[in-house]
């Protein structure tokens, strides 16, 4: 191989490098989740902002909070737009959940992308993706 085309070989394959980690941080930014803000008051925990997530992430806010109740192990309930729970709880635990939650059944395992739905069929939940139509099962039912 000449030095001149294994030269420009490099170069394009550097552009080629730099667009593609520009394309993959520009997907993830466009799911943008708020910080959980979460305050005690006696022995209840108040997660101040709650309704922010169920419409960012596209899904029920009862869902969200059945997983939140599930992991947390304590009864929590809708305040308006907060959430209560019984008991304190550590607020980076929340943030934590989130995460997770949207790890599981947000994000499409197939693509990456955050335009999911979810849909039941026969008792079985359905993560399907709207970018690349792919058509995964979820486990538990909070999506």
């Amino acid at each position: 191989m000449p030095v001149q085309s294994k030269a420009e070989y490099e170069k394009l394959l550097g552009r080629l490098q730099q667009n593609a980690s520009n394309t993959s941080r520009r997907e993830v930014s466009r799911l943008e989740i708020p910080d959980p803000h979460v305050i005690w008051i006696g022995q209840r925990t108040i997660f101040r902002n709650f309704m922010e997530f169920p419409k960012a992430l596209r899904r029920e806010p009862e869902k969200l909070l059945l997983y939140l109740n599930k992991e947390l192990a304590s009864a929590g309930y809708i305040a308006g737009d907060r959430v209560i729970f019984l008991g304190r709880k550590e607020p980076s635990s929340f943030g934590a959940l989130i995460d997770r939650y949207v790890k599981d059944y947000v994000i499409c395992p197939v693509c990456g992308s955050p335009d999911t739905r979810t849909e039941k069929s026969k008792k079985l939940g359905f993560l399907l993706c709207e970018a690349c139509g792919a058509r995964s099962s979820i486990k538990g039912n909070y999506a």
